[in-house]
């Protein structure tokens, strides 16, 4: 039977940057500047990484802008918050539980913000297994993570499918020999995963 591991921001959840910040500043020249201040600024993916906390990144951005630390923890706050989940995913993975198809996730996120999301969100205990990259210290698209994955869980590289939104992770499963389905949308996803699944029960 395969083994299905999927993303969360983007894939289970919502994750939209510019929605965030679209939401929290009202004038364009500050999204544009804590844009390049906080999502694509190197921290971010320390972060995602566990090498630096939530105070710790509070504290850098206040050095980095100058803003108010009241105002930069709002923002995280902010960020975990606007994580929801797509209705449509959350189907596909109740849906993949009652037929006893073993899953997995692997994401990029802190170690804080998965905890936040397994508190409000039940469905996540459909997962048998989880790998987050702040638990880790680990991020996609490094094959470390991956390989940490299949070892940890015991899973058959050939008999997995990762599902993910961002190319360049599926592209680095790929290139380890896991299946893989880009994720655009859920109709999407759960029309090739099933085309997968079929495929394996053929003689």
């Amino acid at each position: 039977m395969h083994k299905i591991v999927f993303d969360l921001g983007g894939v289970v959840f919502d994750w939209d940057p510019e929605k965030i910040l679209h939401d929290f500043y009202a004038d364009a020249d500050s999204r544009r500047f804590m844009k390049t201040a906080v999502f694509s600024h190197p921290d971010w993916l320390q972060m995602d990484r566990g090498k630096i906390d939530e105070t710790q990144m509070v504290e850098r951005l206040k050095a980095r802008t100058g803003r108010p630390g009241t105002e930069l923890a709002a923002l995280l706050e902010a960020v975990r918050h606007s994580l929801t989940p797509k209705a449509g995913t959350v189907e596909l993975i109740e849906d993949l539980a009652r037929r006893e198809v073993p899953l997995y996730c692997l994401s990029n996120m802190p170690s804080s913000t998965y905890a936040f999301l397994e508190e409000r969100y039940a469905f996540l205990e459909a997962f048998h297994g989880k790998v987050i990259s702040g638990d880790v210290k680990m991020i996609k698209p490094e094959p470390e993570i991956f390989l940490h994955l299949l070892e940890r869980f015991r899973l058959p590289v050939g008999k997995t499918v990762f599902i993910d939104d961002n190319l360049p992770n599926i592209e680095a499963a790929k290139a380890l020999g896991i299946q893989t389905i880009w994720f655009r949308n859920p109709d999407q996803c759960r029309s090739e995963l099933e085309t997968m699944l079929a495929a394996s029960f053929r003689p």
